[in-house]
């Protein structure tokens, strides 16, 4: 990975790396993930990723990026034969410990995502699952592209399900009465990394230690994200937009009766907060 990039960003992605290895020990006792099974692996996914995706017994599949692994347990116990591949040694390391408490078999991999083809040798998939939160870290999208087609069989699946660029736009606005959500931060590439120097992570826990804090985000936009798995030779079949979130992002959110995850509440404006595209690789399975 070093050879693709300048030192700058090499420098960047390895904070990156320390910054994950410090939030993954908080994130895997965290109330917010659950790990010890009080939250549902199922929990973390949107009702239509399950009809995009089809069956998976029987399958192969990798989740790129995988952290804790949540969502890679909840594909083997659909029964895919499952893969998590993370940069972080903590992460893999947790998400292995998670897995064989709750006795599922999945095999993970320690690996930056661009290295993801020479760390997984001869295993091609038909399932590339991308989850939630991912892209953001990844400075060069058509370069992490040509890994998500080298890694699919032919007819194989590429599936991106991540938060809209609205969302990581938005900033609330504290008011007297109310947050106003303005945009605040850029929705397309090109002004580079975005460092974010916060102590606490996005979940429950203690603070990381203060030479971990820093870590660095590139923005995509979602027309970004499309062409650049267009480019790789990759076909795209579906795009979906949502306003629903997993977790409630913004205070005001409220619960979705038909799903419980979160969404702005009626008076507010509909706006995409999360997305899915799904890609295919040409030929026969």
């Amino acid at each position: 990975m070093d050879s693709e990039f300048d030192s700058h960003t090499v420098e960047l992605m390895r904070a990156n790396e320390r910054n994950w290895d410090a939030r993954t020990p908080i994130h895997a006792a965290s109330r917010f993930y659950g790990a010890d099974g009080t939250i549902p692996a199922e929990w973390w996914f949107a009702p239509f990723e399950w009809d995009d995706l089809g069956a998976l017994p029987g399958r192969d599949l990798v989740h790129l990026q995988c952290h804790l692994g949540t969502e890679t347990i909840a594909f083997a116990r659909r029964g895919a034969r499952a893969v998590g591949l993370d940069f972080s040694g903590q992460a893999v390391e947790h998400a292995r410990r998670i897995a064989e408490h709750h006795g599922v078999d999945v095999d993970y991999v320690r690996s930056d995502v661009y290295d993801a083809v020479t760390a997984l040798g001869a295993n091609r998939f038909d399932i590339v699952y991308i989850a939630k939160g991912s892209l953001c870290y990844l400075p060069d999208l058509d370069r992490w592209a040509a890994v998500v087609a080298e890694l699919l069989r032919p007819g194989g699946l590429a599936y991106i399900v991540e938060f809209h660029p609205v969302l990581t736009s938005l900033g609330p606005k504290p008011a007297p009465d109310r947050q106003e959500l303005l945009l605040r931060n850029d929705y397309l590439a090109g002004r580079g990394a975005v460092e974010h120097n916060s102590v606490h992570t996005y979940t429950d826990g203690p603070a990381l230690p203060v030479d971990a804090a820093p870590v660095y985000e590139w923005a995509h936009g979602l027309g970004e994200v499309v062409t650049a798995l267009i480019e790789a030779g990759l076909t795209i079949t579906r795009l979906r937009e949502t306003e629903l979130l997993p977790w409630p992002r913004f205070e005001r959110m409220v619960r979705d009766e038909d799903s419980g995850w979160w969404r702005l509440p009626p008076a507010d404006a509909r706006i995409p907060l999360l997305y899915a595209v799904a890609a295919t690789k040409a030929g026969v399975p």
